[in-house]
């Protein structure tokens, strides 16, 4: 018997509600089971419990046996002189107030269904699963799994946002500033997420406003910030970038990154870090008002254009600054896109909904609603599962599933293995 398992079971009143008794034969009725407290003190706060024939309100605590009140020395703590009852699978010994009043029990284990002990041990004891519920997801009803995913989806940009808001902070509340770092770091992608941010929080905003009239400054103060000027090439074009970023280094007193943070090692040419940073620097040069233009629009198809961007002619047939390679125009594609709306602009336009008071979250909806499913190894498994994902809520839910619930075995928070117990 697991502990949560007990508290899974009080928190939804699980078991047979007629003819409770506690250890001594008293009279039980459960009027409100109480709030189930996440800190510390009792596992449940606000309960109001008849017992024999008085009305009690207080907390309720929780343990497996009766004398785990005194292995966690609860005897002696105040926080639980207002337990009114004491759950427990099985009472081996009677517990007490700090007053030496005697604190009635409940003994669980004659109140809980086989069936529902024996889809715990299913749901938990069965080996070499990839998640728990894998062989009973498939039949749970679409209603629950709709309703589940949407409360996934604004988790997981809840737990976005804490970060933005962190950033927000930093950057005395510039929008722009911030919005800059979250895009930086949404193209370095994966392997050069963390330097990336690093070369953009490595200067202060205000001077991709100052240059950004200026591309071949822009390009300049973004390849030296991240260490990519600090060799020497033979191309004019190298020199160039080296000469003004001289310039803007000494102007602006800045510093760069180590060259050594930005890796090419695992990328595809498409996504080197010159490719990507030449990119964003044409972005910014393209819009001085990024975030301002990024607020207003609230389709996908509008966002392509929006973001619809390429690389200064040098890079059609470079990927690096030494050798040249055969001609392409490397623009960004509606898939990169794609990643930057879900990763960037959809958690930022949520976070600045909050700020200002909006709790009308549609047009963010609206906007995952019609990107395309993303691929990968999660949503691969859960589609094997016959969870198929339509659009990239539906898989963000997943991936927040998985990674927040699966992974730490948190089914009965889950709403779904909250159903699987019930099958």
């Amino acid at each position: 018997m697991k502990e949560n398992l007990l508290h899974f079971v009080w928190k939804l009143q699980l078991f047979s509600p007629m003819k409770l008794q506690s250890t001594k034969g008293e009279f039980i009725q459960v009027v409100a089971s109480g709030i189930e407290n996440k800190n510390t003190g009792p596992d449940f706060l606000n309960a109001k419990i008849v017992i024999g024939k008085q009305l009690w309100a207080g907390n309720v605590e929780i343990h497996i046996n009766s004398s785990d009140w005194y292995a966690h020395t609860h005897e002696v703590d105040s926080n639980y002189d207002s337990v009114i009852l004491h759950v427990v699978w099985e009472h081996n010994v009677d517990i007490y107030r700090k007053s030496n009043q005697k604190i009635a029990t409940l003994e669980l284990k004659n109140y809980i269904s086989k069936h529902l002990l024996d889809n715990y041990k299913l749901l938990f004891n069965r080996p070499k699963k990839w998640i728990n519920c894998e062989h009973n997801i498939e039949v749970i009803n679409s209603f629950i799994l709709t309703h589940w995913f949407e409360r996934l989806f604004f988790e997981r940009l809840e737990q976005k946002s804490d970060d933005i808001q962190q950033l927000l902070t930093s950057n005395n509340n510039d929008w722009e500033a911030t919005l800059f770092i979250l895009l930086a770091k949404n193209f370095g992608l994966k392997i050069n997420a963390d330097a990336f941010k690093n070369f953009a929080t490595s200067f202060n905003f205000s001077v991709v406003r100052k240059v950004s009239t200026n591309l071949n400054q822009l390009e300049a103060l973004f390849f030296g910030q991240a260490g990519l000027l600090a060799n020497n090439f033979e191309s004019a074009y190298f020199k160039r970038l080296k000469e003004e970023y001289e310039y803007l280094k000494i102007k602006y007193k800045l510093t760069s990154i180590s060259k050594e943070q930005v890796q090419f090692f695992r990328l595809r040419p498409n996504n080197f870090p010159t490719v990507r940073l030449s990119q964003l620097a044409s972005l910014y040069f393209k819009h001085k008002n990024l975030f301002s233009k990024i607020i207003e629009v609230n389709t996908v198809e509008d966002f392509y254009d929006l973001l619809a961007t390429a690389t200064l002619p040098f890079w059609e047939t470079h990927y690096t600054f030494e050798k040249e390679s055969k001609k392409s125009i490397k623009k960004l594609s509606k898939s990169f896109i794609d990643l930057v709306l879900i990763n960037t602009i959809v958690p930022v336009k949520f976070m600045y909904l909050k700020n200002i008071g909006k709790s009308n979250f549609s047009s963010v909806i609206s906007i995952i609603d019609q990107i395309k499913p993303e691929k990968n190894k999660i949503t691969s498994n859960f589609n094997n599962l016959k969870i198929k994902s339509s659009n990239a809520f539906e898989t963000q839910a997943l991936l927040q599933l998985k990674n927040e619930y699966c992974n730490h075995q948190l089914c009965l928070q889950c709403e779904i293995g909250k159903e699987v117990l019930k099958i």
